[in-house]
């Protein structure tokens, strides 16, 4: 007996020298691979015969045939291909295979001229590290002896004689998945089957929901089908992690998906509270209200509580039914924030408690694990931080909450990635803002966050991604119609630019009264309204109010350019002030406490005997303890270049109002040139209540007595008016009669037949509102944000519109853009704010340099609205989590159909496909597909590549790295851009490929190309040639290093 050890003693080279010319050969085995048998071919072409026992039950889903993760340095080589259609040929000619169990022995018998040599293989099975060719981690031992008694042999034929199961087809067929031809489009669907199998709903989510009856309920009914998968991806997250963040953008319908999950978790009896702003709070109660005939899910009998998020400001009173004294915060199963976006800043506050810390505190922390549902179309707007808070409600505060996830640290991801923002912020000053870039540098650990907490879909993920003939398209966006008007039709009102120098004179300190504390009084002052915050910086209350100041400066310009009316307002106020301040000073020596050396730390603002020696809003101060000369001075200077742009603007009334003509024009024109047939609704937006009363009591009468049409007016307030009889006048009631098709009104008022047509609004309804029975949009003051603009728009931009068209028109000042921007960037000049954003590094900072890049970006995005309508994620300059998640490959991967999947389940890892480069900025080489077969939750790893284990590399033929694998999502849109759609192989490639290779013989030239990807996998370069593979020990760092560690999953050839 010979013991076979693979060290000195190799196993093939005892086989190859007992196998001769007619030998016969007999194997029991579990499974031997496609390499082993390619390794002895040369010795096999003339034996005698070959048969096969398989001891295997399960050999239809076996792939270690063709692929053994114990031969991962062979697949490297990339000749599987080429190995199998030999291996295929030899098997269909030579080789005899069945199904038979010899008691779980495994052996190789060799008869030569009736001498027989047994080679006694178990445990082992056969492959290139039984055979010796690969060496093993652990040591094999094998015996080999001469069967003079052919005891093994009389066994072997006894079971094959009696075995009725041939498997050679079955063999072949499996050898035929290595060595087919792939075509593109398959070969991507294989790559991504591979990297996110384990990152989509799995079959016991669907088994608990349907355990639920979930998917009998009204409300899964009418969700479209992108919706449902929302709302399972929610599902799924929440009881995950804790909670999701919905971020699906403007106009795909948030608030039925959160309905839906929240139907769900009824049906499992847990109690549902709702936050929302209190102008949303009545779209909320009525999905609540099971009798009301409004509620068109009442069928489901949704169960949950609506408060507003002022209600977390509030210790007592009552808000709808509920008392907020004695409510229980703490017995809440699920919440769910609506517009979540608005709990971005954990702002500082001294000596009280925010809505976030309450909310934080009262509802998350405190009684039952409270799991929480967060609906935002921009959780992350121009600060990667942004979501930092939003994201401590699901985790409690715990910053290790994901550690098991890869994320050792949230808050040190997330203050990484703002670095990096910042950076490239100032990299892209100029007019190229790359968003590419951002993505390229953001590291991967923050893409994780967002892609295990957060479910992002656009509008192009909609119509590219789903059928949307069953639910309606989105209308046509017509190019953006802006309008330039002057104030004044006689022209007498000054431009904007000089009025602007009138503002600019106003020093408006009587919003800074501590500016004239005297000196013996300051400590005191600011040993109340100063802070230091929690990392160590002073909050100084008298630098906020001097901000206050310009901003009013600010506020003051834009009333003018909203509307001339809401301006003159505004100075009237003003002027009214002054002359309060002006009667509390001309009176105060008459007061018996003046003399009174009162502390301000000591004083009880509520006493009335104090009421006419105090001044100030939130931040009090004491007229005793003023310059009051000074003051005075100051008050009286504003007093007299107040009175004089208020007489300016008093002459310039409703008939001279030349922006208000202009409105009343476009109004005339569209009625006359309808966009869609009979369709007269127009909504207009300002950003001031005041503006809207204006226009609303200018124009109701004259729509109603020339053109037969109802208007309304609608602010959030309690002040809503309509000129349509019998119209309540709740928000609800107005939006229904504007918008009685998309509302439903048939179902609530089937007798109704007027409607309202014109609606004059402020942003109270920019959010959240379906009024898609509207085509026409007028903002009539332009906003500084466009994400407020785009919102503006959503409310009439949605799926499944009845209207083929939609118009969006946006006044603009007449004066050139870059002038106006200028303006306002003169006006914010100078301002210093404290910056108490969600980063944690609580600091007076110096505005002015942000403040250059936050006027740039307004320049551009502006720019980009005067010409076109744009998603969120389209704006120049801001931040779309669309942008930065995987959800696109992700919906192609849960698109596979059960057949798809379960073929790539079956398919071996390491082939190859051959496509053409149809993109200007792609280069001819390779994309390697590879897997970490060491996985660990290295935090570097996934600060590098958020979809580790995985690993995606772009090297071009000249053997650069074209993609990293630092940027798999960058590299995942070239794979899908080469591939998707190409279900053909293409015959010229395949027979230049041949030709190169010799039928896949020769793989040199690509085996260097894997050589570098795997080299950049394990971090030894980033940026190496083919030639640098010739340097002394980089053949050996490659071999020994990184080719047993990384497997191979697949490629494709760029030609």
């Amino acid at each position: 007996m010979k013991i076979i050890n693979n060290q000195d003693i190799i196993l093939i080279d005892e086989l190859k020298s007992v196998i001769h010319k007619n030998t016969s050969i007999y194997i029991a085995i579990n499974y031997i691979t496609i390499s082993a048998i390619f390794e002895l071919l040369e010795d096999l072409t003339e034996i005698s015969n070959l048969k096969i026992l398989i001891d295997n039950d399960k050999i239809e889903e076996d792939l270690r045939f063709t692929y053994d993760e114990r031969e991962l340095k062979k697949y490297h080589e990339l000749t599987q291909k080429y190995r199998a259609e030999k291996v295929y040929d030899f098997i269909r000619d030579k080789v005899e295979i069945r199904e038979g169990s010899i008691g779980g022995q495994k052996f190789i018998l060799t008869e030569t001229n009736g001498l027989t040599n047994t080679f006694l293989l178990a445990p082992h099975d056969i492959n290139l590290t039984t055979l010796g060719v690969l060496k093993s981690e652990m040591p094999i031992f094998l015996n080999s002896f001469e069967d003079s008694s052919n005891s093994y042999t009389t066994i072997f034929n006894n079971v094959w004689n009696n075995s009725k199961k041939d498997l050679k087809n079955t063999i072949l067929n499996s050898i035929t998945k290595a060595s087919n031809h792939y075509c593109p489009d398959d070969l991507y669907k294989f790559t991504l089957h591979n990297i996110f199998q384990n990152k989509t709903i799995d079959e016991k989510s669907e088994q608990r929901l349907n355990r639920t009856g979930f998917k009998e309920t009204e409300v899964w009914k009418m969700l479209f089908n992108f919706q449902k998968d929302a709302v399972l991806g929610a599902i799924d997250k929440i009881e995950t992690f804790g909670g999701c963040i919905i971020a699906d953008s403007v106009g795909l319908g948030k608030t039925f998906e959160a309905l839906a999950v929240m139907k769900y978790y009824n049906l499992r009896n847990d109690r549902i509270l709702v936050l929302c702003p209190k102008k949303l709070r009545e779209n909320w109660l009525i999905y609540s209200l099971i009798s009301d005939v409004r509620n068109i899910l009442a069928k489901d009998r949704l169960n949950f509580d609506v408060l507003n998020h002022t209600d977390l400001s509030r210790e007592k009173g009552i808000s709808g039914l509920i008392n907020l004294e004695t409510i229980n915060w703490g017995n809440y199963d699920l919440v769910v924030i609506d517009e979540s976006h608005n709990f971005r800043n954990n702002d500082p506050r001294k000596n009280t408690v925010s809505r976030y810390q309450r909310l934080m505190r009262d509802i998350i922390k405190t009684g039952v694990k409270t799991k929480v549902l967060m609906l935002s179309a921009t959780p992350v707007n121009t600060r990667m931080n942004d979501i930092k808070n939003q994201i401590a409600f699901i985790t409690e505060q715990n910053d290790k909450a994901l550690e098991n996830f890869g994320i050792p640290s949230i808050d040190q991801t997330l203050r990484k990635a703002q670095q990096k923002f910042n950076t490239w912020l100032k990299e892209n000053h100029n007019d190229n803002i790359n968003r590419d870039s951002l993505v390229t540098s953001l590291n991967g650990d923050y893409f994780k966050i967002l892609d295990l907490l957060t479910i992002a879909r656009s509008r192009k993920h909609i119509e590219k991604y789903y059928d949307v003939s069953d639910i309606g398209k989105f209308p046509e966006r017509l190019t953006p119609i802006p309008k330039y008007s002057d104030f004044d039709t006689a022209k007498a009102f000054p431009q904007m630019d000089n009025v602007n120098n009138l503002l600019n004179a106003l020093n408006l300190k009587f919003y800074s009264p501590l500016y004239f504390v005297r000196d013996d009084k300051k400590k005191s002052y600011e040993a109340k309204y100063d802070y230091t915050t929690s990392t160590g910086s002073v909050f100084r209350q008298i630098e906020r109010e001097d901000s206050l100041i310009h901003l009013m400066r600010v506020n003051l310009l834009k009333r003018l350019e909203s509307s001339i009316h809401s301006f003159r307002l505004t100075l009237k106020s003003l002027l009214n002030q002054i002359e309060q301040l002006s009667e509390k000073i001309k009176t105060i020596h008459q007061n018996e406490y003046f003399d009174t050396d009162f502390d301000i730390n000591e004083v009880e603002f509520d006493d009335d005997r104090l009421e006419d020696l105090i001044v100030g809003g939130k931040v009090k101060v004491l007229l005793q303890d003023l310059d009051l000369v000074k003051f005075k001075e100051y008050i009286d200077d504003d007093k007299k270049r107040l009175e004089e742009l208020l007489s300016m603007s008093n002459v310039v009334d409703a008939t001279r109002d030349a922006k208000l003509k202009d409105l009343k024009e476009l109004i005339i024109q569209k009625l006359n040139n309808p966009i869609n047939k009979g369709n007269k609704k127009v909504i207009v937006f300002s950003a001031f209540a005041d503006t809207v009363y204006y226009l609303y009591e200018e124009l109701a009468i004259w729509l109603k007595d020339e053109h037969g049409l109802y208007s309304a007016l609608v602010t959030g307030g309690d002040s809503n008016k309509s000129n349509m009889p019998n119209c309540r006048l709740d928000l609800n009631s107005i939006l229904i009669h504007f918008s009685p098709l998309s509302k439903k009104r048939n179902a609530i008022y089937p007798e109704e037949q007027n409607q309202i047509d014109i609606l004059f609004c402020t942003d109270c309804i920019s959010e959240g509102q379906n009024l898609q029975d509207c085509d026409f949009l007028v903002n009539y003051d332009i906003h500084w944000n466009p994400v407020r603009i785009i919102q503006r728009f959503g409310r009439i931009d949605r799926i499944g519109s009845i209207n083929e068209k939609i118009q969006l028109v946006n006044f603009f000042p007449n004066l050139a853009l870059d002038s106006y921007i200028d303006l306002i960037a003169r006006v914010k000049g100078r301002m210093q704010l404290l910056d108490t954003s969600a980063t944690g590094d609580d600091n007076v900072i110096d505005e002015t340099a942000h403040l250059n890049q936050d006027l740039e970006y307004r320049r551009k995005q502006l720019k980009q609205l005067q010409n076109q309508v744009l998603d969120l994620e389209d704006i120049e300059g801001g931040i779309s989590i669309t942008d930065l998640t995987f959800n696109d490959f992700k919906i192609d991967a849960d698109r596979l159909s059960p057949k798809e999947r379960e073929t790539f389940q079956m398919t071996p890892k390491g082939i190859f496909a051959l496509t053409e480069n149809n993109m200007p900025e792609g280069k001819k080489g390779a994309i390697f597909c590879l897997k970490d077969t060491k996985v660990t939750l290295d935090g570097e790893k996934l600060t590098n590549n958020i979809i580790y284990p995985y690993i995606l590399c772009y090297v071009s033929e000249e053997g650069e790295i074209h993609i990293a694998n630092n940027n798999p999502k960058r590299c995942l849109d070239y794979y899908k851009k080469l591939c998707l759609g190409q279900t053909e192989v293409l015959p010229k490639l395949i027979s230049s490929f041949n030709q190169q290779t010799k039928s896949g013989r020769y793989m040199d030239s690509y085996k260097e190309l894997l050589d570098i990807a795997l080299l950049h996998a394990k971090g030894a370069t980033t940026e190496m040639g083919i030639n640098s593979l010739a340097m002394p020990g980089v053949s050996r760092l490659t071999q020994k290093n990184v080719e047993v560690t990384y497997e191979l999953i697949s490629f494709l050839i760029i030609k």
